[in-house]
């Protein structure tokens, strides 16, 4: 997939699932060319993405990123670091996502809740190709059935990821994970 084709429907999907407002395109493209270390784009027209083809285009993104060497290392760590930043271009800010929060809680707090949960499928936080990729399964045992699940969804860290940690001065940053 062509890279501006890709930035296309990065911006198609985050109006389609409304991360940003019509108005917010041009300042979208805008910060994905920074975080992508571009200057320019020529985005065509009439793309859609939908969330099933959401890790493709960031793939594209990715290994394009990768190629002109903005992206240091084509491990899963880097690879999962970068797509956040690009993802992070396009999601609302803090106060935005805990005003629609709180103002759904008022009215029910499921409906909030499952507000939350769908907002970070669709901003990848919640990333659901991997998720698809666990395995569960049920047993009965002699204190009832019990659900077993092998998590797929977080990789486990290279060995190289490990050796650099350990490089790494010590941070308290960030304070929180959200």
């Amino acid at each position: 997939m062509e890279r501006d084709q890709a930035i296309a429907k990065l911006i198609s999907y985050a109006l389609d699932k409304e991360l940003i407002q019509p108005e917010e395109k041009i300042w979208a493209v805008n910060a994905l060319l920074e975080a992508l270390e571009l200057d320019g784009c020529t985005l065509p027209e009439g793309v859609s993405c939908g969330e099933e083809e959401l890790p493709q285009v960031l793939d594209a993104l990715l290994d394009d990123a990768y190629a002109r060497g903005v992206l240091k290392e084509n491990s899963i760590v880097y690879r999962d670091l970068f797509d956040t930043k690009l993802m992070g271009a396009l999601t609302p800010r803090p106060a935005q996502v805990i005003g629609k929060f709180q103002a759904l809680r008022e009215q029910d707090p499921k409906k909030a809740t499952d507000w939350y949960y769908r907002f970070s499928q669709d901003t990848n936080y919640i990333r659901r190709d991997r998720i698809a990729k666990d395995v569960q399964w049920k047993t009965d045992t002699q204190y009832g059935e019990l659900d077993i699940t092998i998590n797929l969804s977080k990789p486990e860290k290279d060995p190289k990821a490990i050796a650099a940690a350990r490089n790494l001065p010590a941070s308290n940053y960030p304070r929180c994970q959200l």
